[in-house]
């Protein structure tokens, strides 16, 4: 991959809506709407949003498909307002922008309420893997798996529509990374199994973990069963690396065996809402592996970004503290 520049961040392009909510209704109850923010979401949307307010100094390509609604024409303002390109987010007039509507009790923990909308229709015909490659794009990211209808089906020949995009990826000299969601599809191991042996890089938490192998992790800090999850991954077929975080620990799993990082605790008082951390720490990650660092470089980065996502409503907008760290990477 030497003399490629830019990654490439590809699939769900979607607008949250994040309500502060003072705590968790019983069923028929009745609570407050403290504030109310709107940004963008899903792995592709905060990954490419999260590298450029950092400051990354090389092309940040969004590519997915959105309606042409309303949501659809803020989700383009603020990919706008953050500097980067939009020429290939398609537009369909079939569906609506996907969002979701993101319940945030402050200090606490976030439920989605998830409308797919255009995502569904999203399928690998529509990317044009080979003319991002020939552009000089480096790094291939895509996420979720198990939310995007189309390229989560299973075809004949036992690999889902992920896998034969992501396979086009790597055939055109670009490294193929995975992103998993939090889903409760019915076929989401079957679904992972099919596409494994495509991806480079794996990125998942410790719940992606325990659905995507039967591996019971009990918790975040369940280090011994995350560490089976992530060797179960590679012997399914993953490539380079599998990228297992949570709040409490990570592991990094290659083939020739596993690393683990402990980040510093972020104080509750510090946190306004978790949603998005998980995609800056994949930022951060990404980032890593384009400049070729090593694996505590990139983890430190990593580290910095996702405590940084905390402190802001939307999934993007607390990375705002860390602005131009990559434009002068002597600072990591």
């Amino acid at each position: 991959m030497t003399g490629r520049k830019g990654i490439v961040c590809a699939g769900t392009w979607i607008l949250d809506v994040v309500h502060d909510v003072e705590r968790w209704p019983e069923k028929s109850d009745l609570v407050h709407i403290r504030d109310q923010t709107a940004g963008v979401g899903g792995g592709p949307a905060n990954v490419a949003v999260d590298l450029a307010t950092l400051g990354a100094p090389y092309p940040v390509i969004p590519v997915g498909l959105i309606g042409e609604d309303a949501m659809g024409e803020e989700v383009l303002q603020l990919c706008h307002r953050a500097g980067l390109s939009t020429g290939r987010i398609a537009r369909t007039s079939q569906a609506a922008t996907a969002h979701t509507h993101v319940m945030n009790v402050p200090g606490d923990s976030r439920t989605f309420f998830y409308h797919p909308g255009a995502n569904d229709l999203l399928e690998q015909e529509m990317i044009d893997v080979e003319d991002l490659a020939a552009g000089g794009a480096k790094v291939f990211y895509l996420g979720y798996l198990n939310l995007l209808a189309r390229l989560d089906r299973i075809g004949a020949d036992g690999r889902t529509g992920a896998a034969q995009l992501l396979s086009r990826a790597r055939e055109a000299g670009m490294l193929a990374c995975l992103d998993l969601v939090s889903s409760q599809a019915q076929e989401y191991r079957d679904r992972v199994e099919a596409t494994l042996p495509d991806v480079d890089v794996l990125f998942l938490n410790e719940v992606e973990a325990a659905r995507s192998t039967g591996i019971d992790i009990s918790g975040p800090g369940d280090e011994t069963a995350m560490a089976s999850a992530a060797k179960a991954l590679i012997d399914c077929g993953v490539r380079h690396s599998v990228i297992l975080h949570s709040a409490e620990v990570t592991i990094w799993q290659g083939a020739s065996g596993a690393r683990v990082f402990r980040p510093e605790t972020v104080p509750a008082e510090r946190i306004v809402s978790p949603v998005g951390a998980g995609d800056a720490f994949a930022a951060g990650i990404l980032h890593g592996f384009h400049e070729e660092w090593d694996a505590e470089r990139a983890i430190a980065l990593a580290f910095r970004a996702a405590a940084a996502c905390l402190g802001g409503r939307t999934a993007t907008d607390g990375l705002e503290t860390l602005r131009g760290l990559l434009a002068d990477q002597t600072a990591v």
